[in-house]
């Protein structure tokens, strides 16, 4: 009798694992390693009810934050998304990998193929994270596409799945319909990217007023900054649906309960001193953690970098992390907090920059390195209404000091702010004789870390990739290091 129910119960178990296979059914993964999940917001601040904004509601993302761990001090490497997402991927800052100009080791730019570019070939030692995943015997996916990596890579080294950026928009689509998870036959436990366009939503309709919108006291209080303010809190509405639908979906194929889910943005919202830079509206994001084995309902205040999401993801998954790898997990036994984080700026399109940022517990202090140049300088924006706007309100005079802090035309060598009484960043201290010691102390953070990585980023950009620059945008290449091309008639 008892053999029957043994052979009964092996049946039984066949059957269900075949329904598993099928369904992707977490039931059949219990005890085994748990599914990474990142939903990757494009161009997003945290301006969501959950980090205490009180414009709009954000249910579904406030119920991730209620179910997991908070953090309220997430620092992206970068104001934009490339160099941004090359260290998110490698746990390396962009800057020590080569990464850390805007599209740059590129054969090809929508549509445009170049002669000659300059590789950017990753160390032996630095291996991308869906790399580090496949290796260790997890499925990957990549739904929306957005490989934006400035480094060399096979996309299908990277991922089992992957749907581009530009396949019927970014909405989770073939997540819903479960495409992403169709080749898992083996039913592997999975890491999977669901990149969702966030900032860059197009024709939603108007919902958030436009009258009584809050504006930043940088901003000018003018219809066109009103209208990209409200209309970036509808594309928060928007996405939070689509971050609902996202766990209803974890939840019908039954493996919510054995996914680990990270929600983070790769960089502030579009308008001028947010994307691009390395104010807080640039580079501190909103990031969610949750998961089987997370404390719920928690709320962390440490500095945490983008570059450690990877490392954190391989842990949870129980990969080794690379001793090399800069990034750390936050949720390791023996992890201790940073003192400081580290942003930068450099190349971004066409506009050559390069900006570093030391963001400690209370202070953060900006080293401009090309003051020859206005924060304004031509960008890729200049065509908006909203620049055009600020542009003409700048030669009539009609802003405020507040305003001309970014929008004036000089910029001063350092800056430095206390975030806890200036989070607007409007006062700079940074020739205040009585943060004269805070100050040294933020330049030898900085002096040190770039010595310690090798920052790439100190040495100007190579002429074959500058010549590739110019091929894509021409004559809006405008900053002096393009006059060697241009002399040399490079179409």
């Amino acid at each position: 009798m008892t053999q029957q129910v043994l052979k009964l119960v092996l049946v039984f178990s066949l059957l269900s694992g075949g329904m598993a296979s099928a369904n992707h059914n977490a039931d059949k993964n219990k005890g085994q390693r748990p599914n990474i999940l990142w939903i990757y917001l494009e161009d997003v601040s945290g301006w969501m009810s959950c980090y205490g904004d009180t414009v709009i509601e954000t249910p579904n993302m406030d119920a991730l934050a209620d179910e997991g761990i908070r953090f309220n001090r997430y620092y992206a490497t970068a104001g934009v998304c490339s160099a941004s997402r090359s260290a998110v991927l490698t746990g390396m800052m962009q800057t020590t990998i080569g990464a850390h100009h805007h599209r740059s080791s590129r054969a090809e730019w929508r549509g445009k193929k170049f002669d000659k570019f300059e590789r950017n070939d990753l160390p032996q030692e630095v291996v991308p994270l869906p790399v580090a995943f496949r290796k260790a015997g997890y499925y990957t996916f990549n739904e929306g596409g957005k490989d934006d990596y400035n480094f060399m890579h096979d996309i299908d080294e990277l991922y089992d799945y992957e749907r581009g950026m530009h396949e019927k928009g970014w909405a989770p689509r073939s997540f819903l319909a479960g495409d992403c998870l169709s080749g898992n036959k083996e039913n592997k436990p999975w890491f999977g990217q669901l990149q969702l366009a966030g900032g860059k939503l197009r024709k939603l309709k108007p919902v958030t007023s436009r009258e009584n919108i809050p504006v930043f006291p940088y901003y000018p209080n003018i219809p066109e900054i009103r209208e990209e303010i409200a209309y970036h809190y509808d594309c928060l509405m928007e996405t939070d649906k689509q971050v609902g639908q996202i766990i209803e979906k974890l939840k019908e194929m039954g493996a919510y309960e054995n996914t680990i889910i990270f929600l983070f943005s790769d960089h502030g919202m579009k308008l001028h001193r947010h994307k691009q830079f390395l104010y807080e509206g640039g580079i501190k994001m909103p990031f969610v953690l949750l998961g089987p084995g997370i404390e719920k309902g928690k709320v962390n205040e440490q500095l945490v970098s983008g570059i450690d999401l990877s490392a954190t993801s391989l842990a949870l998954a129980g990969i080794d992390v690379p001793k090399k790898m800069e990034g750390k997990n936050i949720l390791g036994p023996k992890y201790k907090e940073r003192d400081y984080v580290i942003s930068a700026r450099d190349r971004c399109d066409f506009a050559i920059e390069r900006i570093r940022a030391v963001i400690t517990p209370k202070f953060k202090y900006l080293k401009n390195y090309l003051t020859d140049r206005s924060y304004m300088q031509p960008t890729y924006k200049d065509n908006w209404p909203v620049t055009k706007r600020l542009r003409e309100m700048m030669e009539k005079g009609q802003m405020n000091k507040d305003q001309l802090v970014f929008f004036g035309n000089n910029k001063p060598a350092e800056e430095l702010y206390d975030l806890e009484n200036d989070p607007h960043e409007l006062h700079n201290l940074a020739n205040n004789p009585k943060y004269n010691k805070v100050l040294k102390k933020h330049q030898k953070i900085l002096k040190h870390w770039i010595k310690e990585t090798g920052d790439k980023g100190q040495k100007a950009e190579s002429e074959i990739s500058l010549r590739c620059v110019y091929q894509r945008w021409g004559k809006r290449c405008v900053n002096p290091e393009y006059d060697k091309i241009k002399q040399s008639n490079i179409k």
